[in-house]
């Protein structure tokens, strides 16, 4: 078989690959990070007992720029992965200071409108019981 002729069979393969690996859980916020507490997302049970201390959340909005209004088309918004683990580690920052071992259920929110885009993180702060 030449290559030409295989490409079509390694895409089918690649794209079923791909879609596998999103059903289940979605796209993760972060992946494999590694920060000072530990970080569970909504899906990520924690198996161990813990105190609730308080939900934590960071957010911004801001208005969009030029390049992403562009011939009036959605171009460059969202965050990227990179992006996404540093505001995951403002949040990790925040439940620090009120103690917390652990963030569980933690969710991210990205929406835009014609004119703003925004996100918002949040998780339930909670402290390992027994420790």
């Amino acid at each position: 078989m030449t290559t030409i002729k295989k490409a079509p069979i390694l895409f089918s393969f690649l794209a079923a690959a791909l879609l596998s690996a999103c059903a289940g859980n979605g796209i993760p916020i972060s992946s494999n990070t590694k920060y000072p507490i530990q970080v569970l997302y909504d899906n990520q049970p924690l198996e161990r007992p813990y105190s609730e201390l308080a939900v934590v959340e960071i957010g911004s909005e801001d208005s969009l720029t030029a390049d992403q209004t562009k011939d009036k088309r959605m171009m460059f918004r969202g965050n990227d992965a990179k992006t996404k683990e540093l505001l995951t580690a403002r949040l990790v920052m925040k439940a620090q200071k009120i103690g917390a071992d652990a963030i569980i259920n933690v969710k991210y929110k990205y929406y835009t409108s014609v004119n703003k885009e925004g996100y918002m993180l949040s998780g339930l702060a909670v402290r390992y019981r027994g420790e």
